[in-house]
């Protein structure tokens, strides 16, 4: 694929994810381990994906009877990639897969604080909605709860649910999905630092090497 270009300053890593993916969670927490080893901060400059975009109607909904070759041989080996990367970096997850949970409402609330807020409360929210599915097995596609998230990070819980009511926004967060896949990004978590790019939950060294080529 053409590498996606790195379109943010120096300090920053441009970060393609979806909630949704076990795989975005843990190569998050890859890429926190290698940033607590730099003297410098790398903030992360996130650009939402939707890895279900296939299945959407045109409401927004997802269709689940979409047949997209996923099969339990899949997921099982899926499950098994995510049990060996938690081991590895040390983590532990409530879940292994979420296949019923829609992130779009998520994407788009956390969309709405990137854009609105400074980057610590941004990542509040964000390292939050991530906690809240991986760690508590909660669904990030209920309004209630991205309004709770979002208030304990100190965004106006009444902005939430204005975004979430706002067809101009959704659609705003769609384009940025298709940017995505028109810069080659094909999968997530796709990290890209300078007109290079990792794909997957790399561990912290090969992070390094995309930021600091060594």
């Amino acid at each position: 694929m053409s590498q996606p270009d790195a379109d943010a300053e120096p300090d920053h890593i441009t970060v393609y994810s979806d909630y949704v993916c076990p795989f975005c969670y843990l190569g998050r927490e890859s890429l926190r381990q290698y940033q607590a080893t730099r003297d410098e901060d790398l903030d992360i400059d996130w650009h939402p994906f939707d890895l279900r975009s296939h299945k959407r109607r045109s409401d927004g909904s997802i269709d689940f009877s979409v047949d997209d070759g996923k099969d339990d041989d899949y997921y099982e080996q899926a499950k098994e990639g995510v049990r060996r990367l938690q081991d590895k970096y040390g983590v532990e997850m409530d879940l292994d897969i979420a296949t019923d949970i829609d992130s779009l409402p998520a994407q788009v609330a956390s969309f709405h604080v990137k854009q609105h807020y400074d980057n610590d409360t941004w990542l509040e929210f964000d390292v939050a909605v991530f906690d809240a599915l991986w760690q508590e097995g909660k669904d990030i596609g209920d309004e209630d709860l991205l309004v709770e998230l979002a208030e304990d990070a100190g965004v106006d819980g009444d902005e939430i649910r204005s975004a979430l009511s706002d067809d101009a926004l959704f659609a705003e967060v769609r384009e940025q999905f298709a940017e995505a896949q028109r810069h080659g990004v094909t999968g997530v978590p796709t990290f890209a630092y300078d007109g290079y790019a990792a794909r997957g939950a790399v561990p912290p060294e090969q992070l390094e090497r995309l930021v600091d080529g060594v």
